[in-house]
């Protein structure tokens, strides 16, 4: 997450860096109730308590704050990169940098957003529906299932959420997941979380609403729209979302993709997706929307789909 410029608005995402100078919007969460299943190369696994997800109301979703944190680094560590930075950044003519989405399509009904507990705060994030073989995945950030120690609570998610309405139901969490990078040591490279949400009456999320194609170890540079429910002003997380364009890779701090977007908090989690087809609002997702720096306004990064993740996908999957 970071500061945009003169406006004051805060990006998407939740990193931590050596040299760093980190402030956040929201409270630090409590210590974990439970301790994650597997350490080391294992896949960071939290069984959500029965019961967790409950009355989330409209009024409850519409007051969620958005996981906000920023990341501000100084000059001198960036030195003449910084300056030659936006000559690196793909031209934002004819794409869009965070317009809400009026072409209908399946992402309409796989997106939505994601709202938990943190520390006894109510706040919110984006996720998007998978391929997967239990039909029960939700993919989204790893900051949005776990954050500087704790693992959130009372999480659910809400495909097609149009202010306030939940068209397709709530679906409560039933395992959290994250890569063990960013279980051990938040690593914004690693920064990818999923969720295994519960089955309502026979039918899992995907039955109901669809799920869009994933990969891993993809192509670099590709044209890709990204999506989310910003909710930090001039956003209200009301609306579905997106930006679209051009990426490149971080040449900075991550190995991560960019892409000009001035999605602000909220949107963490929300879907990117390559091969994109605004006529059916269906693509293949490789990243998740994850942080910004501060002295980039505009530019939104998300983490390469790489074998961690791929690792992460195959055990929520298989759950």
């Amino acid at each position: 997450m970071r500061i945009r410029g003169t406006r004051g608005l805060r990006r998407a995402g939740a990193v931590l860096a050596a040299a760093a100078v980190v402030t956040t919007a929201v409270a630090a969460p409590a210590a974990a109730g439970d301790a994650p299943r597997g350490s080391g190369s294992d896949v960071a696994v939290h069984d959500v308590r029965a019961g967790d997800a409950t009355d989330w109301t409209p009024q409850r979703m519409r007051s969620a704050i958005p996981l906000d944190k920023v990341l501000s680094l100084s000059t001198e560590l960036v030195g003449g990169l910084l300056n030659a930075l936006p000559e690196l950044l793909p031209s934002p003519e004819g794409a869009s940098t965070g317009d809400p989405w009026t072409g209908g399509g399946e992402v309409t009904k796989t997106t939505g957003r994601v709202f938990f507990s943190m520390g006894g705060q109510d706040a919110s994030c984006s996720g998007n529906v998978v391929d997967s073989a239990n039909g029960s995945v939700v993919v989204t950030a790893g900051h949005c299932v776990k954050y500087q120690g704790g693992w959130h609570s009372d999480w659910v998610f809400v495909p097609g959420y149009d202010d306030g309405a939940a068209p397709h139901g709530e679906w409560a969490a039933e395992q959290t997941m994250t890569t063990p990078q960013w279980e051990a040591d938040e690593d914004m490279n690693h920064d990818v979380g999923m969720a295994v949400v519960e089955t309502k009456n026979g039918r899992t999320v995907a039955d109901t609403v669809g799920a869009q194609r994933i990969a891993f170890n993809g192509e670099r540079g590709q044209e890709m729209h990204s999506f989310g429910y910003p909710a930090a002003d001039p956003y209200d997380g009301s609306t579905l979302t997106y930006c679209a364009g051009g990426t490149f890779t971080d040449p900075l701090l991550t190995d991560d993709h960019g892409m000009n977007c001035d999605m602000t908090g909220g949107s963490s989690g929300g879907p990117w997706f390559s091969s994109f087809d605004p006529a059916t609002g269906t693509g293949v997702q490789e990243s998740v929307n994850s942080f910004g720096y501060t002295f980039l306004p505009n530019v939104m990064f998300g983490p390469y789909f790489g074998d961690s993740a791929k690792a992460l996908y195959d055990k929520a999957s298989a759950a």
